[in-house]
């Protein structure tokens, strides 16, 4: 049985989900994980079905393995931003799944954007 909680979630990733393939036109698009300990984000092309970048709190090099705040995600929005450029994405859709938009999702979009990514 699911709770209320895991329903509301699904419709709302649904929902979501159903807007960006009406208005996403061939735009590559921006998923965004949050789980308890980790933040994942992955610029996927779904015409061809493949992850062109990604970036998550569990790589080394980004120095920030185990944590899971704002700040956190700040620096993840940045860095996806970054590697967005160097494959030459400019602009993107924002999806966020099933997550509301505010706290760490909110401030991982707007440092994607700071930084030179259109979503």
């Amino acid at each position: 049985m699911t709770t209320l909680k895991e329903k509301l979630f699904k419709k709302r990733q649904l929902r979501v989900r159903n807007k960006l393939k009406k208005t996403a036109y061939g735009k590559m698009r921006l998923s965004v994980h949050r789980s308890s300990k980790n933040l994942y984000a992955q610029i996927i092309d779904d015409r061809e079905g493949k992850t062109i970048a990604a970036v998550s709190t569990l790589e080394k090099k980004l120095g920030v393995i185990g944590k899971n705040n704002i700040e956190v995600a700040a620096k993840l929005g940045k860095e996806i931003a970054n590697r967005a450029k160097k494959e030459g994405i400019t602009e993107v859709v924002f999806d966020r799944g099933g997550f509301l938009f505010h706290g760490k999702i909110k401030a991982l979009a707007s440092a994607a954007r700071e930084n030179g990514l259109k979503l």
